[in-house]
């Protein structure tokens, strides 16, 4: 649910002992992460400027979530998605439990709706890593706790503002940056073509005609473009999507879940692979980015992600601070600032 973008535009800072000088106020934020849209274009770089303080002076943010607690839910296996959440956490001073869910489904022995209702008695928050963007849906609608979206088969929230954060590091002004994405029209896609939207920046998207965006996702963010008059291209030439880039953006062409179509789609996604050749349409100084793992040779050769202007260890580390300034900004210090779940519409 979106909530009003100018009650984030000038944050109060918070005056208490607990939180360190120049600590925004908790944002007015969705009662779950589970997807980019969930916050507006104000919120977002909102965001961004909590995730900067946390990163340059991390020293003065010890002790903010002492006695949160998070649980986490994987049913698919991770490096930096679960580093990240657990060494953010606590860095925070919260605490975390991880339950490996790669051998079964989240569901499988149990309603998601008892599970929910456990994990709110005992939990501060719910961070799921799962195959169905219904079972993260789902979860976020029976739990009276926040719910973070950490992957689905639809969206990927967390890499895509790590990944915008990242360009805004290093380039500033995000309106101006244009962003050229390669490769499956998958979950990845879907959070950079959201987030790009929110941010109001060039988003220019190539995938083979088979291999498209989900059309729901396309609308939302059309719609969230002519708010911020951001400019989204959907094309199917790679070289048309890179020209011109500031960063060149792609993912492993058969995704987690999809590893039984790799041979086959290793034919069709081969104009796609990002090397020097399709380098050479962006512009020089154009950045390469890839949400990491990366199948070298494949969507990706060694001379591009090995270079100077390749960035995917800036992305992975900033994985670390976006997380902690999401689970401050939905467990900080504002006791009772969510309604209780009967009054939460879930969206």
């Amino acid at each position: 649910m979106r909530n009003d973008p100018m009650a984030v535009m000038n944050p109060p800072i918070i005056k208490t002992k607990t939180n360190p000088p120049g600590l925004l106020a908790d944002p007015v934020a969705p009662r779950d992460l589970i997807s980019i849209h969930d916050l507006s274009p104000a919120e977002v770089l909102s965001l961004f400027n909590l995730t900067s303080m946390l990163k340059q002076r991390p020293a003065e943010f010890r002790g903010l979530l002492a006695g949160k607690q998070m649980v986490m839910f994987f049913e698919k296996p991770s490096l930096r998605t679960r580093l990240t959440f657990e060494a953010g956490m606590d860095s925070l001073g919260g605490s975390t439990f991880f339950v490996d869910q790669t051998a079964s489904r989240l569901n499988a022995r149990e309603s998601l709706y008892d599970i929910a209702h456990n994990l709110e008695r005992w939990i501060d928050i719910i961070v799921l890593r799962t195959f169905s963007h219904a079972v993260v849906e789902e979860m976020a609608t029976y739990a009276g706790v926040p719910v973070i979206n950490a992957l689905s088969e639809l969206e990927h929230p967390c890499q895509a503002l790590a990944d915008f954060f990242t360009l805004q590091e290093h380039f500033g002004d995000l309106k101006k940056v244009h962003l050229a994405y390669v490769g499956d029209g998958n979950n990845m896609a879907h959070s950079l073509l959201l987030a790009g939207a929110s941010v109001g920046a060039k988003v220019s998207i190539a995938t083979p005609e088979r291999y498209g965006l989900n059309p729901v996702i396309v609308t939302m963010a059309k719609a969230i473009a002519e708010e911020t008059k951001a400019s989204l291209r959907i094309l199917n030439d790679p070289r048309k999507a890179v020209a011109g880039a500031d960063a060149v953006y792609t993912d492993a062409w058969a995704s987690m879940g999809h590893e039984h179509e790799a041979e086959a789609r290793a034919a069709i996604f081969a104009p796609y692979q990002v090397n020097a050749a399709l380098m050479q349409f962006a512009k020089p100084h154009a950045l390469f980015m890839h949400c990491l793992p990366a199948h070298r040779g494949c969507e990706v050769t060694d001379q591009v992600i090995d270079s100077v202007n390749s960035v995917v260890f800036d992305q992975a580390e900033n994985r670390l601070h976006i997380q902690k300034a999401i689970l401050v900004w939905l467990l900080g210090s504002g006791v009772g600032r969510f309604p209780a779940r009967s009054a939460h519409a879930h969206a």
